[in-house]
């Protein structure tokens, strides 16, 4: 018999949603886009033909709806891959388990999760203005050092390699790479690259306000490293979480970043709304 999951650790609301993100089984897509602000929401949903479900507690509001004939979420994570565990686990148990049992479900359904979110560029290659692909998550902070993982021969081969070359920084990074079928359909015409996953947005991305930063290279360190052709691109703070937990759930998931600042020459975009939603239209498009 199938292990029964503990109320404390699976919290079902009263009206049989779950916990944190208000949503019962029903009220979620098999596709499901992620964007870490609230206000982007609207303007996802904006695009779909039918909105069938508008849910939101906390940070985490939730459309779902259809364009044409395919049925889409969005949700909002806010910031932070512990926001990200919250929501890329619960996403799970509402596709996975059978919350009147508290089972897991015989039948495995694979979900597909595509962040869209904004990034700022570490690499010359990368106009401030682009669009760019996340070809791996590359996580600084420490949210998979409390689940098992399993990662393919290149993927180790890879983040033995980082983690070697970071040692003296006293950081343990952790990588994994998009789903391949995600990157074919929504981004073979896109460029792509490593994204690194920060743990804060000030002293962990290598900024300088007053506070005094600890490793004061950070930004020249990850990109002097030599990757086979993996250059990294970018940095950002959810990427690296939702690349290993969909791993780790046997879920598909891919980041497109819309590309709002260029760290190397210390500048910030001044349309960065207009990037975005280029962004959102790129991708849409080719989800319709």
């Amino acid at each position: 018999m199938e292990k029964t999951i503990a109320a404390s650790d699976l919290i079902i609301n009263a009206d049989g949603s779950i916990y944190h993100l208000n949503l019962r089984p029903e009220d979620i897509a098999d596709t499901i886009i992620t964007v870490g602000d609230q206000e982007r929401v609207p303007e996802v949903s904006k695009y779909f033909d039918k909105i069938e479900l508008k849910k939101g507690k906390r940070e985490f509001i939730t459309h779902t709806g259809y364009i044409g004939k395919k049925r889409i979420t969005v949700i909002s994570t806010g910031i932070g891959t512990d926001n990200i565990d919250i929501v890329l686990n619960e996403l799970d148990a509402l596709a996975n388990i059978d919350f009147e049992q508290r089972q897991v479900k015989e039948n495995h359904k694979t979900l597909q999760i595509i962040r869209l979110g904004t990034s700022g560029s570490i690499n010359k290659d990368v106009e401030m203005g682009s669009i760019l692909a996340s070809s791996h998550g590359l996580g600084l902070d420490s949210l998979m050092h409390y689940y098992e993982r399993s990662l393919n021969a290149e993927d180790k081969a890879l983040e033995q390699q980082i983690q070697s070359s970071l040692q003296d920084l006293s950081l343990s990074p952790y990588l994994t790479s998009a789903s391949a079928s995600l990157l074919n359909s929504l981004a073979a015409d896109i460029p792509k690259g490593i994204t690194v996953t920060a743990p804060g947005f000030y002293a962990p991305q290598g900024r300088k306000v007053r506070a005094i930063n600890k490793i004061h290279n950070l930004i020249e360190r990850l990109t002097s490293l030599n990757l086979n052709h993996h250059p990294i691109t970018n940095l950002e703070m959810e990427t690296a979480g939702i690349y290993a937990l969909a791993n780790a759930l046997g879920h598909e998931a891919i980041s497109i970043n819309a590309i709002l600042a260029n760290r190397l020459n210390f500048e910030f975009a001044t349309n960065p709304a207009l990037i975005v939603e280029n962004m959102l239209k790129n991708v849409l498009e080719k989800l319709a």
